[in-house]
């Protein structure tokens, strides 16, 4: 034991002579925490929502890049050498290395936390938790630094080897692009991915529950870290040349990819992949906000209107019957071949027949001059609400129901709804500018990308508007709203800082999601979409 420690400390003290190793270990998470708060700058409560991205990145870093270069530097430079004269067992400096990098990681992990605090993230749910599941991810990281540095030969090696792990595991991983905003087949193939877990892992610690909904995180984290130690314990060579000098040691290599294979399989068997995809309605195709929901042309009319909303509804004109076509002319007799043969005589002359009138036209319902005057035929034949996005897209997203908030989460959204009772914009005596401020409140978080506040308040927006107006009033209001994008004033934009939102610079975006905010909830009070 007092070797390993002896040797633990030499690892600390040479880690910090390494200034490649500090870049990694604490340089370059603080660029991505600083990313981070720079991109989410307009969200209720900065970084809370992704701490479990930042400290998997920091663990990531320090494990994926600065334990495989430390190692791989002081293997290049003789180092081990020294070590292998010296009266200590190989799993010794092995499992000291990996300590010390876990002390590291700590210290690293302690630094994001700080800084986070600093700007204005309060303190984690459930800080116990957020240690355990750190440690679950520094143990799996680590053991992934392990194998890196056993295969590669030199340093730049390291930085191949960790940049072919590192960059697909932020993209598709699950770490710096959100699980939601994958494609399903990202979906899919994340589940292979230690870092899908870290996240979650990680972030239930911070915002949710702790780690009660997260076990299959932790044991996918301790099965892949534990494959990931041993086969780089068993790869270990005092020399880069001897690593695969047995037969044994190229077979190592399979045993950790295998680990990651079977957490995926398993993630696959219990069907929990799906889940976290936001749900989409199943008759409507993907599409981007680009594609118009107003109609170019108008539909065939509706013949029976179920629910009116006003008695001025246009009356379809009786169509005029269509006479029946005129019987055909008989054929003429054809000229006969034999010479002298009498000509059959010329047909009577009759007066050519009358023009068959054409049927008039179902004249298109006019154009209300008015929002009283909008009528459902209207509605169902001025927008094409299966060409919206869907609701589990990026643009203008719209949580299921059935998905519940985080508890974090859950406070944000109550401070919206309390605060909203007393905003003065939602409280105009003109209610199409009423409707309009409403729906500033829904668009502008979607405008500036506030994950995953954005797809929970345009439910929030919805009840309020539902409590405020009567039905039939509102689906005309909306109506109007979407029909005529450009009208009215966007001063509710400036005073959604009393409701705790950011407004955006671009007001042309916000008037657009605004549009599509309006068809969204139309549709749903029209029963042409059905709310998930």
């Amino acid at each position: 034991m007092y070797g390993l420690l002896y040797q633990l400390g030499i690892s600390l003290r040479l880690h910090f002579r390494n200034r490649m190793a500090l870049l990694y270990s604490y340089l370059f998470p603080t660029i991505f925490l600083v990313a981070f708060w720079v991109l989410y700058r307009h969200e209720l409560v900065p970084l809370v929502r992704h701490m479990g991205e930042l400290l998997t990145v920091t663990a990531l870093g320090g494990a994926c890049f600065g334990l495989p270069t430390t190692m791989v530097s002081e293997r290049e430079r003789g180092v081990w050498r020294r070590y292998r004269l010296a009266p200590i067992p190989t799993w010794s400096l092995v499992a000291s290395t990996v300590a010390a990098r876990y002390v590291l990681l700590i210290l690293a992990g302690l630094l994001q936390v700080a800084l986070a605090l600093a700007i204005g993230m309060p303190l984690p749910r459930h800080p116990l938790d957020l240690w355990l599941a750190f440690t679950f991810v520094a143990f799996a990281f680590l053991g992934l630094g392990l194998v890196i540095a056993m295969l590669a030969d030199n340093v730049p090696a390291v930085q191949a080897l960790g940049q072919c792990i590192f960059l697909p595991m932020l993209i598709i991983g699950g770490v710096a692009v959100r699980l939601e905003s994958l494609p399903a087949w990202a979906q899919h193939v994340s589940a292979f991915f230690p870092g899908r877990y870290a996240v979650e892992a990680l972030q239930v610690s911070v915002t949710g529950d702790g780690l009660e909904g997260a076990r299959f995180s932790l044991v996918a984290l301790l099965l892949i870290g534990g494959a990931g130690c041993l086969a780089g314990a068993k790869m270990f060579r005092w020399e880069a040349e001897q690593r695969f000098a047995t037969r044994e040691g190229k077979g190592w290599v399979v045993v950790a990819l295998a680990a990651w294979a079977a957490v995926g399989l398993l993630a696959e068997s219990r069907g929990d992949i799906a889940m976290v995809r936001r749900a989409m309605l199943p008759d409507q195709p993907s599409s981007t906000a680009s594609q118009p929901a107003v109609r170019a042309e108008p539909p065939a009319p509706v013949s029976v209107l179920t629910e009116p909303l006003s008695s001025d509804s246009a009356s379809d004109l009786a169509a005029l019957p269509t006479p029946s076509p005129p019987e055909a002319l008989p054929e003429t007799a054809a000229s006969s071949d034999v010479e002298g043969a009498p000509a059959a005589p010329a047909p009577p002359v009759t007066a050519p027949p009358a023009a068959t009138p054409e049927p008039a036209p179902t004249p298109a319902p006019s154009a209300p001059a008015s929002w009283q005057e909008v009528t459902l035929k209207h509605i169902e034949d001025d927008f094409a609400f299966e060409r919206l996005p869907p609701d589990g897209g990026v643009v203008t997203p719209i949580a299921s129901l059935q998905e519940d908030p985080d508890p974090q989460l859950a406070d944000e959204l109550e401070g919206i709804r309390s605060a909203l009772l007393s905003w003065n914009p939602g409280y105009v005596e003109d209610p199409v500018q009423r409707v309009r401020n409403l729906l500033f409140v829904a668009a502008v978080p979607d405008v500036v990308q506030v994950e995953p506040l954005e797809r929970y308040v345009p439910l929030v927006v919805f009840e309020q508007l539902q409590e405020r107006i009567p039905r039939s009033e509102l689906m005309k209001l909306l109506y109007w709203v979407a029909r005529h994008p450009s009208e009215g004033d966007d001063t509710a934009v400036d005073q959604l800082r009393f409701l705790g939102l950011a407004g955006p610079a671009d007001t042309a975006m916000t008037r657009e999601r605004v549009t599509v905010y309006a068809l969204k909830l139309l549709g749903r009070l029209a029963g042409k979409i059905e709310s998930q």
